[in-house]
């Protein structure tokens, strides 16, 4: 019986383009709590995005992870916080200035949303103006970082997929004590964690918090940064549209984002509640 389900917002439980999760999303993360069960987003996301991407419903995810993993909560409540060194930032963004392929972009969790809390850090005005008129994603840049520790951090990168991988490729290399990872088939965007921390970390925290074994737990997803939950569980699930690596990793394949496939399977976990069975999705 699957207890948890824990699933990936963009290109998963909400299709790419549309402004939020549809009502039959939320019913179905509704339908899962009032059969007894668990339901938290599991996002590179900030907290405060959540409330507009479930219209309000704050039970939809007042459990979950965020910031890929390095911010957990359970019922409302931060039980988890895995910070970024801001000396590693702060190197990281002298390189990618000097590169001039990427800029890093940072987010301030406790304020605003993912769309008026951005800013980019470079120590180049010039690279700072460029990126800005690239993107468009931060309306302000700094030179360097202040604090010691960070919670959410990416980089907004230029180029075709093949260029951009060079580029996580190269950074991969060059800082061993963080990780790269793309966070869509879509973005130009590549997400930073501390090395070894990652969803699938945050799943492991969820399920020993909740009290519930991780062959209890279903996780969705369809991108590279969605890898770490979906090897960490049994009961794995790839979106249709998800990344080859995806598809080959997780266990049970379902249909599209654009179809709503992970909210009918969300019901359907609901549903196998009542008999403490199985979804009818994850039959041989």
């Amino acid at each position: 019986m699957i207890k948890l389900a824990l699933c990936d917002l963009d290109d998963t439980l909400i299709c790419h383009g549309l402004p939020r999760a549809t009502d039959h999303a939320i019913a179905s993360i509704q339908a899962m709590i009032e059969a007894g069960l668990h339901f938290g987003p599991v996002s590179g996301r900030i907290p405060n995005d959540m409330d507009w991407m479930f219209d309000g419903h704050n039970e939809c995810y007042a459990t979950g992870a965020y910031c890929n993993g390095q911010m957990v909560y359970i019922d409302g409540e931060l039980v988890h916080a895995e910070p970024i060194d801001g000396a590693e930032l702060n190197r990281l963004a002298a390189l990618l200035a000097k590169d001039g392929r990427g800029v890093l972009t940072m987010y301030d969790v406790w304020t605003g949303n993912i769309y008026n809390c951005a800013y980019y850090v470079t120590p180049d005005a010039n690279h700072a103006q460029y990126m800005l008129d690239r993107f468009g994603a931060a309306k302000r840049w700094v030179t360097h970082l202040d604090e010691p520790s960070y919670l959410k951090a990416n980089i907004h990168v230029e180029g075709t997929r093949e260029e951009q991988t060079q580029v996580r490729d190269m950074l991969r290399e060059e800082f061993p004590s963080m990780d790269f990872v793309f966070p869509s088939n879509f973005a130009p965007l590549l997400d930073v964690s501390p090395h070894g921390w990652s969803k699938g970390s945050a799943v492991g925290v969820l399920a020993r918090e909740l009290g519930i074994t991780l062959d209890e737990v279903a996780t969705f997803g369809d991108s590279e940064n969605d890898l770490s939950m979906i090897e960490a569980v049994p009961n794995s699930v790839a979106m249709a549209n998800a990344d080859a690596v995806i598809k080959a990793a997780a266990r049970w394949k379902i249909g599209a984002s654009a179809d709503d496939a992970a909210a009918d399977a969300l019901f359907d976990i609901a549903d196998a509640a009542k008999t403490a069975s199985m979804p009818s999705f994850m039959h041989e």
